[in-house]
């Protein structure tokens, strides 16, 4: 059923894809999470070590989710994951969430 200019579709293909791209991740591997004081004035930055993928995309994705639940900003370096500011319990208490049970 349509109305002028209305098109009616369902997101069931798009979530299926999504939780594929999740079960991509190696939920067994260990991460390290930790903090480190970084640069010139000694920043306290949280480092996420030993996600289990090396593909980017996937990381890209986790870090924004990151991000967003921790309300900081953020970068990925070789396959790394630098939040800004002490986010050791918060991105714990967010990967927990998301499956991963090694920290």
């Amino acid at each position: 059923m349509g109305k002028k200019n209305w098109i009616e579709f369902d997101n069931y293909e798009n979530k299926s894809e999504e939780t594929a791209k999740v079960d991509t991740f190696t939920k067994r591997s260990k991460i390290n999470i930790s903090k480190q004081k970084k640069g010139k004035k000694g920043k306290t930055i949280t480092l996420i070590k030993g996600l289990g993928t090396e593909d980017e995309i996937l990381l890209k994705e986790l870090l924004k989710k990151l991000k967003v639940f921790c309300g900081t900003g953020g970068t990925l370096i070789d396959s790394n994951i630098q939040l800004q500011g002490d986010m050791v319990w918060k991105s714990i208490e967010f990967l927990r969430k998301e499956g991963f049970h090694n920290l």
